[in-house]
């Protein structure tokens, strides 16, 4: 309904009490502290980097230990989960956890070092498995890998690549080495990558073997040990099993701390408020004995901060002040249940700059409007009605934001619902087409007004009708802001001008048979009717000619931003035509519904027939409602966004951020503080 009023607050007291002031504050959530006052000689702004980085390396150390039950024992959530909020800390309960501090963040450091000791024993266990299956090859060697051979024989313990046999090895021994004539060969295993072999040979021949290895792609393991593969492979079994019941023990433990989850959770709040209000200290200017704290708080706000603060304080002194007249302050809206729901589509774009209107009053009407017009079907904006209700009613304890949203799209099912029994549109053609086929009689559903899929070109009219409406009020709204501000010069210039302009157009179209028989018009405005357009028109097109580019001192570069001024006619028309994505959403979702429906119906009017129409329809409908649902939506902030605020909103006000709670888990109650 409107941007709340914003005043500047100056606190000023004895620096003990500072930290007493601040919890009162937080608490309230009703000041967005400023960091804006200057230093000097006298005030000077405290160093929190210490305080603030120990609070978080703590907070990253318990949101360490969450991740790690998060990961270890995953809680059991439903779909729904998201719609319960964060629940409300008893009191006792706060009191047991901050008495319990000390033991909470014993059970995040071993949580953490319980992880860490996690991960060492996968990867060592992942290290010794591969060592393990690299030994399977040489599992009939009786010899450890590392064996060279005696004082007068050389042994060669390697890999050749491919498969290989004795004989084969022999063979290419002799003719790679002609003078060695005792060699031993064994082939320890053999598969297509690779052969495993031993061989000896007296150490006076040991060079030309080697050599001859080499010809063929002869390596050693790239691991050797002192002791046979087959030991080799039991000692690190043995190690590896060890380091199994070790992680297992780790993990046991870790399901032991599941206990923990709601405590660490709620230090994790804590942390995060008392990090807030270490953030705040820091933006105080402070002198050896007094501080001083500015922000903005809203006007409805100051009486009660006023209130709570004097009767807790008498040292204390709090000054309020009007900001500066081009001081930009930081936005809070107020509106009620029908409108603020799409304050968080407004939040998307940008809130009110300086001297604008909240726009979520007319932004919200045509909001529902549109979205309806393009989703259309009575039966899917039931559903979506019923949904939302049914949660909205269900979940007491919903996040606000979510709230809002649900609550958003509530209202855009009943828009929904009303266009599509106006357009006769009941998942379709459902009705009929069940009647028909299972019960062999035709029953229809008529629509109270018109069928758009039977006369599109009737609904295109609507839509660009819908369209000019829209627009205008946007225009409207520049004509409030201006008039607001004084400026009259500017809401004749850049409103009423344009009123006429693009009103008389049209105005002189609608008086034309041609205009009339290319939209299937049955009625044609007088021809005197036309006349006055043609006339508004022209008297504006002049006005818009001679004030565009007023700015301008010269009159040549005036008249010329005024004629460019005026070529942005043809934007409005643009913009007037982009509302037939009205029809083509709305056509969308009832072709498709049709669509569905007759698919469904081709199994004939049997039992047979009947489980597939059930499955079709529930599919289908379920995939349409999604798709176009989410088309609604997309279109719908486009049309808001670039069609109607392109008229007279900017936007590029920051948002109202108290120094409040701000919490994950846990909704802290304002007496526990």
């Amino acid at each position: 309904m409107a941007v709340l009023p914003m005043k500047h607050i100056h606190i000023y007291g004895l620096k003990r009490d500072r930290k007493q002031v601040l919890e009162i504050l937080q608490r309230r959530g009703a000041v967005q502290i400023s960091d804006d006052d200057a230093e000097d000689h006298v005030f000077q702004k405290a160093d929190i980097s210490v305080e603030k980085m120990q609070l978080e390396k703590q907070a990253a150390d318990i949101r360490k230990a969450v991740e790690i039950l998060d990961r270890y024992i995953p809680e059991q959530k439903s779909m729904l989960d998201a719609l319960k909020g964060r629940r409300e800390l008893p009191v006792e309960q706060y009191e047991k956890l901050r008495k319990e501090k000390d033991e909470i963040f014993t059970a995040a450091n071993r949580l953490i070092e319980l992880s860490g000791t996690i991960s060492e024993c996968n990867a060592d266990i992942y290290r010794l498995q591969t060592q393990i299956e690299g030994l399977v090859p040489w599992d009939s060697l009786d010899l450890p890998l590392s064996f060279r051979g005696t004082k007068t024989t050389a042994a060669f313990v390697g890999t050749l690549p491919g498969e290989a046999s004795r004989e084969e090895l022999r063979r290419i021994l002799t003719d790679q080495a002609p003078e060695v004539d005792a060699v031993h060969v064994e082939i320890i295993s053999t598969s297509e990558d690779q052969t495993c072999i031993f061989l000896l040979c007296p150490r006076s021949d040991a060079g030309p073997v080697e050599n001859a290895l080499r010809s063929m792609g002869f390596a050693r393991p790239s691991f050797t040990s002192d002791i046979p593969p087959a030991r080799q492979t039991q000692e690190w079994k043995a190690v590896k099993l060890g380091l199994e019941q070790k992680r297992r023990a780790a993990r046991e433990e870790i399901t032991g701390f599941s206990g923990q989850r709601v405590n660490l959770k709620y230090t994790l709040d804590v942390l995060a408020i008392r990090t807030e209000k270490v953030e705040a200290l820091g933006h105080l200017l402070q002198s050896r004995r007094t501080f001083i704290l500015s922000g903005y708080i809203p006007e409805r706000e100051i009486r009660p901060a006023e209130s709570a603060l004097n009767r807790r304080f008498d040292d204390l002194y709090l000054e309020f002040e009007d900001p500066a007249e081009k001081e930009d302050v930081p936005v809070l809206l107020e509106n009620n249940k029908f409108t603020e729901p799409v304050e968080g589509v407004l939040r998307s774009f940008s809130f009110p700059g300086k001297g604008e209107i909240d726009p979520t009053v007319p932004m919200a009407v045509f909001y529902y409007i549109l979205f309806g017009l393009m989703l259309s079907d009575a039966a899917y904006g039931l559903l979506m009605v019923l949904g939302c209700g049914f949660c909205l009613r269900k979940f007491k304890n919903m996040e606000p934001g979510m709230r809002k949203t649900l609550r958003m799209f509530f209202f855009c099912g009943i828009s929904t619902a009303f266009w599509g029994a106006m357009f006769g549109s009941w998942f379709g053609d459902a009705v009929k087409v069940v009647s028909t086929t299972f019960f062999h009689k035709t029953v229809t559903l008529p629509p109270l007004w018109f069928e758009p899929i039977t006369d599109p070109m009737r609904m295109l009219v609507f839509s660009m009708a819908m369209g000019v409406i829209h627009l205008f009020t946007g225009l409207g709204a520049k004509l409030y802001q201006c008039i607001r501000a004084r400026q009259y010069k500017d809401a004749l210039y850049d409103v009423v001008f344009w009123y006429m302009l693009v009103g008389g157009l049209i105005v002189s179209m609608l008086s034309t048979e041609k205009f009339a028989d290319i939209l299937n018009l049955n009625f044609i405005l007088p021809s005197a009717a036309g006349r006055t357009g043609s006339a508004m028109a022209a008297v504006a097109a002049v006005g818009i000619i001679l004030t565009a580019g007023r700015e301008s001192r010269n009159w040549f570069k005036r008249i010329l931003k005024g004629l460019y001024g005026l070529y942005n006619v043809t934007g409005y028309m643009s913009d007037i035509l982009s509302y037939s994505r009205l029809l083509a959403l709305g056509l969308a979702t009832g072709v498709i519904a049709t669509v569905i429906n007759q698919m469904g119906a081709m199994g004939g009017s049997g039992i047979g027939g009947a489980v597939l129409f059930l499955l079709v329809f529930l599919i289908g409908h379920s995939i349409n409602i999604g798709i176009n649902l989410l088309g609604a939506y997309v279109h719908t902030n486009r049309l808001s966004f670039v069609e109607f605020f392109g008229k007279f909103y900017e936007g590029g006000g920051s948002e109202f951020a108290p120094f409040a709670f701000h919490t994950k888990y846990f909704k802290i109650k304002e007496e526990t503080q």
